[in-house]
């Protein structure tokens, strides 16, 4: 990894664009962040470097939204996030760089279908609260997709969503649960060499872009139009995607 121009012509927008998406439309895109470093990096160094940024813009959101979430959901899904993450831990000991490249991509055109299904009618968010079995298997695969690809925000938000809150204790609740499966995370980032001296160098770098984007996001939390945030994003992370999927099959 060099730490050139070059890198920092795509990571630096990707960390502004995860602080957004964390910062006010419900963190569940800002895993592209990771997706697109996943382009030029190797996987791993992609993740490593994109963890302690996705910290950062935790610690610069939680303020905010401070108590306006809801506890018992938060607590549900982060209680099914810890052994998400330790399953996740175990598969990055076993698999390779190119799994992980298929996997990232893999979530991302999920995560797009999923989008796009939803909003064309095809699919319909639960009429009725899920119930508990339901949240807790929800944060377990939460907290895979979490450590894999950043990407634990859309199976956190099919539960939430359930849940009927609104858009700011839905917003708050999602910061709440990848603040601490974030914390959770870092451990076993440590203990298998994820971090490095260079991808740490990286993070202090990319900080004030996180920055950043977490405070812009907040701005645009009651601004911008979601429709029009998500376009971006679907278009993203589908051309991210794919390119991952080719890389790691050929």
């Amino acid at each position: 990894m060099q730490l050139d121009w070059a890198f920092f012509a795509v990571a630096a927008p990707a960390v502004t664009f995860a602080g957004v998406s964390k910062g006010g439309f419900g963190s569940g895109a800002a895993f592209a962040a990771a997706s697109i470093l996943a382009l030029v990096l190797e996987p791993g160094q992609a993740l490593g470097i994109m963890l302690p940024l996705l910290m950062l813009i935790d610690l610069a959101t939680l303020r905010p939204y401070w108590q306006k979430w809801s506890w018992p959901d938060a607590r549900l899904l982060i209680l099914g996030g810890v052994p998400g993450v330790a399953l996740g831990a175990w598969l990055y000991q076993v698999a390779d760089a190119d799994l992980f490249r298929l996997l990232i991509g893999g979530i991302s055109l999920l995560f797009v279908l999923w989008q796009v299904a939803q909003k064309s009618g095809l699919i319909w968010p639960a009429r009725r609260a899920l119930p508990g079995w339901a949240g807790a298997l929800a944060g377990v695969v939460a907290g895979f997709t979490s450590f894999v690809s950043h990407a634990g925000g859309p199976p956190a938000a099919v539960y939430l969503l359930s849940r009927g809150l609104g858009k700011t204790p839905f917003q708050a609740t999602t910061v709440l649960i990848f603040w601490v499966i974030n914390i959770i995370k870092f451990v076993p980032y440590a203990v298998l060499g994820i971090f490095t001296a260079q991808s740490l160098l990286a993070d202090l770098m990319l900080a004030p872009f996180a920055v950043l984007g977490a405070w812009l996001g907040v701005k645009a939390h009651h601004r911008v139009p979601e429709r029009m945030f998500f376009g971006l994003t679907y278009v993203l992370l589908t051309v991210t995607g794919l390119k991952l999927i080719w890389e790691g099959m050929t």
